[in-house]
This record gives C-alpha cells, sequence and structure tokens, in this order.
C-alpha cells in the first residue's frame, strides 16, 4: 500500500531529519531488514506528539525505534514511517535530590558512564546491554540479577492521543520482559532513575566484571539481537537448546552460536526468512524433545 507522506512537509529539521527509503539493516543490531518508506529522527517531546498526531489523522502505521537491538525486521521492509528519538531525547541531567533523569532515546551505555561519573551505583548490569533507556523501559530490561524494575522511579510518556503523562513506580507493573507499556501505543519520553551513592572505583569494578562476562559469555563478534528466547519458568533457553544437539545449527547465513546456544546470530548475510526458519525449528525441537515450549524475546516487524 502507497502512503501520502507531504504532510511532513510542516516539519523543519531542527524538529525531524527525514530520510526515505532508508534501509533498516542499518538501524538494528542484526544487521537485517529491508527499507522503510520513510526514516526520520524526532528531537523533541512537541514534535513528537504532533507526528503521531498527524500518523493518526492520515491513518499513518508508525513504528518506533530505539537501537534496534531486540528487532528482526522484514527483508520486504516497513510500511509507514519509522521514529528515531535524537535531541532531546537524549539528554541526562541530574535532579536535586540525586535522581538521574534522561531521555528515553538515550544509549544505556551512554547512562551507564553517567552514573558512574557521578558515583551513583545499581545500573551496573545495563553495561554492555546495546539498548536504549526507553526500550529496556519498557520491557523491562535486565541482566546478571539486575532489572529496570530495580533502579527505576517513574516514566515519562505520550499517550496515543499525544497528551505528556507519566508512571510513578508502582503503576509500571513491571514483571519479566514486560511492563505497562506492552502491547500499548505509549511512547516512553523520560525515565527516572533512583541509584545509590558507591565510589566510582567499586561500581567500575563491578562494571567490568560484568563486560568481561559478556565477553567471555557472548557471540559479541556476530551481529545478532542478543537472547532469542525468554527465559521458560523453571528452565534455561540456552541450556535446554544445547541439550538438544542444536548448537550450531544454521539455515541460510543464520546460526545458532556455537559460543552462546541462547543466540541466534547473523553469521553470513542472514536474511530475516533464515533467522525465522531457524527459530521454528528450534522452538520445534526443543519442544519435541523436552516438551518445554519456546518464547521469542525478540520482536518481529514488518510485511
Amino acid at each position: 500500500m502507497k502512503y501520502n507522506f507531504d504532510f511532513l512537509n510542516i516539519f523543519t529539521n531542527e524538529d525531524i531529519e527525514i530520510n526515505l527509503d532508508e534501509p533498516m539493516n542499518k538501524h538494528t543490531s542484526f544487521k537485517i531488514g529491508g527499507k522503510a518508506d520513510v526514516y526520520c529522527e524526532v528531537k523533541t517531546k512537541k514534535a513528537l506528539a504532533e507526528l503521531i498526531c498527524l500518523c493518526k489523522k492520515n491513518e499513518i502505521p508508525y513504528f518506533i525505534i530505539g537501537k534496534g537491538s531486540n528487532l528482526l525486521i522484514s527483508d520486504n521492509g516497513i510500511r509507514g514511517i519509522v521514529i528515531k528519538l535524537g535531541g532531546e531525547f537524549s539528554e541526562m541531567s541530574l535532579t536535586e535530590d540525586g535522581l538521574i533523569r534522561c531521555g528515553s532515546g538515550a544509549a544505556l551505555a551512554s547512562v551507564c558512564s553517567y552514573a558512574l561519573k557521578n558515583s551513583l551505583s545499581g545500573l551496573e548490569f545495563a553495561w554492555g546491554i546495546p539498548g536504549t533507556v526507553g526500550g529496556a523501559a519498557y520491557m523491562n530490561a535486565g541482566a546478571y540479577g539486575g532489572e529496570m524494575k530495580d533502579i527505576v522511579e517513574a516514566v515519562s510518556y505520550i499517550d496515543e492521543n499525544g497528551i505528556i503523562k507519566s508512571f510513578k513506580r508502582d503503576e509500571l507493573n513491571f514483571s519479566y520482559r514486560r511492563s505497562v507499556f506492552t502491547d500499548k501505543e505509549y511512547i516512553v519520553t523520560d525515565v527516572l532513575f533512583k541509584l545509590e551513592n558507591k565510589s566510582q572505583n567499586e561500581i567500575r569494578e563491578k562494571m567490568d566484571e560484568l563486560m568481561g562476562k559478556r565477553k567471555s559469555k557472548q557471540p559479541l563478534e556476530y551481529p545478532s539481537a542478543g537472547s532469542t528466547f525468554k527465559r521458560p519458568e523453571g528452565y534455561f533457553a540456552a541450556a535446554l537448546i544445547e541439550e538438544c544437539g542444536l548448537k550450531g545449527a544454521s539455515v541460510g547465513g543464520a546460526e545458532v552460536s556455537e559460543k552462546h546456544s541462547g543466540f541466534i546470530i547473523n553469521k553470513n548475510n542472514a536474511t530475516c526468512e533464515d533467522v525465522k526458519n531457524l527459530i521454528a525449528y528450534v522452538k520445534k525441537e526443543v519442544y519435541k524433545q523436552k516438551g518445554v515450549e519456546l518464547h521469542c524475546e525478540v520482536k518481529f516487524i514488518g510485511t
């Protein structure tokens, strides 16, 4: 279906940067994906709220993207508008009461470094997670015993009508890889973190320790979307996959990592279909051999 994007002409470059027919393999950690009709970087909350309202008025589908670290995008691309949050969405500041306020487009790595600089502890688990603050809050990202639910104090968002609102900690409904934002049209704009004072040496040591674990255990040398499957209750997905003899299994250019079987990697110019077919094969074999149903942590987007 062809859409009319003429309404985008009302925005200036100070509000939004617009690219047509943008290859999405440039914007995902999997390095997979066809072209988006429109890819734009929105720089202000006012422009974002206006853009969302115009998309709805003109019946144009839209999709918010962060670092693209948990996405598998169709080889046929994305119809409509892909929205990247930049500008003021990447800003960070320290409040008077010692909380970190940051825009949803800020990279987790940048926020971890900012916390270290200000001797604030609690974000160390996120050091090395290749995503943005907004995406992390949306899915309650976690690793090595830490989760967003442990440190998020409040989240501001734009609702489906373009109105800016906020949730406090007890309203966020965090659970395993879910939050109040799951399956809703809300767009996270800001996150407030409540951390603890610690020495920079302690914080840096913890960050270095966890990064060392990531590098030694995860296939960071290949494009991927991180852990492919959610943790089944009572099991570990990677262990189940390995026990089923699937480590190293491949379809086209996609492979179950030899280094960590919980990761499906883009080893050799994999297509979206390669990855989807390998995911289906792994799920089928694990259920056949173990009686456990695996659910994808990776989100599939596109036509």
